[in-house]
């Protein structure tokens, strides 16, 4: 299937390889989603982040194998994503092993109280779309950050519980590895970042990767602390790291290239915040504060802050309703009509639901897809045309699905088309 050629190359960071960070550190990438992380010492191993499925654990500690033998007595996660969790007892081996995690470790996705509410079954059902769970390996190229093509089977069934978990900066000696853990939040307020300051290897998680950062994901989160994930690149940089070694993507190499890229990251974050404030002290809405939101001229050609995984415009309207709520401040939109009423009204102004199905179809002739798309949403809002108006917007939605370079938008259109044509 076709797609953004630049969104193709991005898998070049895939390359399915056991990187050798120094003599007794390896790091498995594009064996998943998400990269597993092992320091080798003379009588056991320490992993870090344990993959998404427990297919991807057993293959990333088969080809491991071959390096060592010793056994796995420690897992640090470096967050609580279900994609850094979900192998644990791979490589616990049925083992009771010690399992390191920050003190506020919860995840969004992991361990949700039943007995409260929650919209667990939207954002699951959101999150196969962002993911393309379930899409042909064809259609899903990419993650963005990972592979499109991956084991799946076992996925979040291999998830073990902390057994030790920390609130502050806290050194640690493991397998003969003065390790120092810290707090970073960023990707997720309970994020920590491993490092060893012997060979000055940093293990990030997913405070960096070869990516614009996801502040703000498709399939819906609580909202994400802007300041504090630009703050975290500066406490990334005060270690001076030689090499990253990144929760996705290929690790960076070189203390200048990595103060370079976590420099712009900082910088680039700081830039949404600073055009996003600016917007909503001129009166604007979210939306038009977001389209015309881009990146300054010395970061927007960075190959590392392409909107590969996350979005400029998503995070900036992410941003809006994180700090002001989601009134955009026009009085209209206080009690404005539901879509149906909006819809039902509109299709009557303009003559009728067959004009607007002309129009919709004129408009997708045309590589108008968004326009398209807004038509049929009327006419299937209103029980009008339903048939044909569904048929518009799978059509719009394939052709913009092959025209972004963000991978989880493309997953997100073409997985919901599937949905629309099935539902026929």
């Amino acid at each position: 299937m076709p797609a953004h050629p630049d969104l193709l190359a991005q898998d070049a960071q895939f390359e399915k390889k056991l990187h050798k960070l120094a003599p007794n550190v390896f790091s498995a990438v594009g064996y998943a989603a998400s990269n597993v992380h092992f320091l080798v010492g003379q009588e056991g191993v320490i992993v870090v982040d344990t993959s998404e499925t427990t297919q991807a654990a057993e293959n990333i500690l088969a080809d491991f194998r071959e390096i060592s033998d010793l056994p796995i007595n420690t897992i640090i996660y470096t967050h609580s994503h279900r994609d850094h969790i979900s192998g644990a007892t791979v490589f616990a081996n049925g083992r009771d092993i010690e399992i390191i995690a920050s003190d506020n470790f919860k995840s969004d996705i992991v361990d949700v109280d039943e007995t409260i509410p929650h919209p667990h079954a939207a954002m699951m059902a959101r999150t196969k779309r962002q993911f393309g769970i379930t899409l042909s390996d064809d259609e899903r190229v990419s993650l963005g950050v990972g592979p499109g093509k991956r084991p799946m089977k076992g996925m979040g069934a291999g998830f073990m519980q902390p057994t030790v978990q920390f609130g502050k900066t806290t050194q640690i000696e493991r397998e003969g590895f003065q390790l120092e853990l810290a707090k970073a939040p960023g990707e997720t307020p309970d994020h920590l970042v491993v490092w060893w300051a012997e060979e000055r290897i940093l293990f990030c998680g997913d405070n960096f990767y070869h990516s614009f950062p996801n502040l703000s994901p498709l399939r819906g989160t609580p909202y994400r602390e802007f300041d504090a994930w630009a703050d975290t690149m500066d406490q990334l940089m005060a270690y001076e790291p030689e090499i990253l070694a990144t929760g996705h993507t290929l690790p960076v190499i070189g203390a200048d290239a990595i103060k370079q890229r976590l420099t712009d990251y900082r910088d680039a974050i700081r830039h949404v915040i600073t055009e996003t404030v600016k917007g909503m002290n001129a009166g604007l809405d979210p939306i038009t504060i977001a389209s015309a939101l881009k990146l300054p001229e010395n970061l927007a050609d960075k190959p590392y802050l392409q909107e590969f995984y996350g979005h400029i415009g998503y995070a900036s309207r992410h941003y809006f309703s994180g700090t002001l709520g989601w009134f955009d401040g026009n009085p209209t939109r206080i009690a404005e009509l539901t879509p149906a009423h909006e819809a039902a009204r509109m299709i009557e102004l303009i003559g009728g639901a067959d004009k607007v199905l002309a129009a919709a179809r004129s408009a997708l002739a045309e590589d108008d897809s968004q326009w398209a798309m807004e038509l049929a949403d009327r006419l299937i809002a209103t029980g009008a045309s339903v048939g044909e108006a569904r048929q518009v917007k799978v059509a719009a939605m394939r052709k913009l699905a092959d025209l972004t370079i963000n991978a989880m938008t493309r997953n997100y259109y073409l997985l919901y088309a599937r949905e629309l044509e099935e539902a026929t």
